[in-house]
C-alpha cells in the first residue's frame, strides 16, 4: 500500500536527500518545465529498472501529467518495497493552482 496526497500539498514538504520529488514524465516534458526540486526519472525507466534509480532508504513523491501513470508507478514500487507517495492531480493540477 502507498500513500497519496493532493499535489497542491507539496509546498509543505521539505524535499531533501531522503524525501525526493520525482517527475516521471518524459525528458522533453521535464525540460520544458517541472516543479522546482524535482528530478526526472521517466516512466519507462522507473518501472523497468527501479533498483538503478531508487533506494529503499528514501521516500519518493511521484507525479506525472494528470496522476494516472503516477498511481500505477506507486502501486508497482510499493509492491517492491519502496516508500512512495502518489501526488494526486499531477503536474497539470499543480499548474492550475490559484
Amino acid at each position: 500500500m502507498y500513500d497519496s496526497i493532493d499535489i497542491l500539498e507539496i509546498d509543505r514538504i521539505n524535499f531533501s536527500s531522503n524525501n525526493i520529488l520525482v517527475d516521471i514524465r518524459d525528458k522533453y516534458e521535464y525540460n520544458l518545465d517541472h516543479i522546482r526540486s524535482a528530478i526526472n526519472i521517466p516512466y519507462t525507466y522507473i518501472i523497468t529498472l527501479p533498483d538503478k534509480y531508487l533506494s529503499f532508504d528514501n521516500t519518493y513523491y511521484i507525479y506525472c501529467d494528470c496522476g494516472s501513470k503516477s498511481s500505477k508507478v506507486c502501486q508497482l514500487l510499493s509492491e517492491l518495497g519502496y516508500s512512495v507517495v502518489d501526488l494526486i492531480g499531477g503536474y497539470n493540477a499543480y499548474l492550475d493552482r490559484s
